[in-house]
């Protein structure tokens, strides 16, 4: 007997790329078990397929910076609770120094949807009960007809997942000038923020600061370093500055919906501008200017 639950969660992560760098990513989660039935004659309850795949999901990768281990430009060591991941890519070399839980140490050279589905079906098979005897993950992204863009961040005062300072969203954005939708701006955002960090200016340090790696050589010249204390723990980045977009405030969705409405309204002072901006997938915020 099969069950299947389409859409029943949204990993919203980074993951480290040797050609793009660090990349921000939303994946959609269908799940097919196979089984038989148990004493209520269900393969296994939907709550229950909510409630335990659902979070072991969301425990091991949603918000979390996933790394190939087995990836040759990777060098990463463990010491108690904390990591330090050196990477090096096309687009420069990242560095961080942060807790285990900002990170999904994944066995393989390259992140891709095979390499995540094996990571999280082998989670999976711990958690679930004996009659599920096989499960299937199928992990996709939205179907988008506009233009979208890949984003990396992290929210120092978040009180959730969110404080972790490598997490991303592949998110889309449209943007209304003069009460008419404007597709040169949502291209115009698409290209700006493609697989770029946005970093608060609040979080902006001297890398010569940050306890990194002691392999690690980069200056201020290079890299822009981000350093907080948050209630998860340190966290520490050092990322190339031709990757990196400033903002002057946090990285929230509403705020960064604010600062595209603002930005364009500064380029088009005559135009009244709306800018509907998504974090991941079916969700966002909405501001107006002008």
């Amino acid at each position: 007997m099969q069950l299947f639950v389409k859409d029943l969660t949204v990993i919203d992560f980074s993951y480290l790329c040797p050609v793009r760098g660090m990349v921000g990513e939303s994946w959609i989660v269908d799940v097919l078990l196979d089984g038989g039935l148990d004493e209520q004659n269900m393969v296994l309850d939907f709550g229950k397929v909510k409630r335990i795949i659902k979070n072991t999901i969301d425990a091991v990768a949603d918000h979390r910076l996933l790394i190939p281990t087995a990836c040759s430009e990777v060098r990463w060591q463990q010491k108690g609770d904390r990591v330090w991941m050196d990477f090096s890519s096309e687009k420069g070399d990242i560095h961080l120094a942060c807790p285990s839980q900002a990170f999904a140490l994944i066995p393989t050279e390259v992140i891709d949807y095979q390499s995540v589905n094996d990571f999280l079906k082998k989670a999976l098979r711990e958690v679930l009960p004996e009659n599920v005897q096989g499960i299937s993950l199928t992990l996709r992204s939205e179907v988008l007809d506009t233009p979208f863009y890949h984003y990396s961040h992290g929210l120092r005062k978040h009180d959730g997942n969110c404080q972790r300072i490598a997490h991303g969203h592949r998110s889309p954005v449209t943007v209304f000038e003069n009460g008419i939708a404007e597709p040169k701006w949502d291209q115009y955002w698409a290209e700006r923020w493609h697989d770029i960090y946005l970093g608060t200016e609040e979080d902006l340090v001297s890398v010569k600061t940050l306890e990194l790696s002691k392999q690690t050589k980069i200056s201020d010249e290079t890299h822009f370093g981000f350093h907080y204390v948050a209630p998860q723990g340190d966290f520490q980045l050092a990322m190339p500055k031709h990757c990196c977009d400033l903002i002057p405030h946090d990285t929230t969705v509403e705020m960064l919906a604010e600062y595209m409405a603002k930005t364009l309204a500064s380029q088009a002072p005559e135009s009244h501008f709306k800018v509907i901006a998504y974090e991941g997938i079916g969700k966002g915020a909405i501001a107006v200017r002008g």
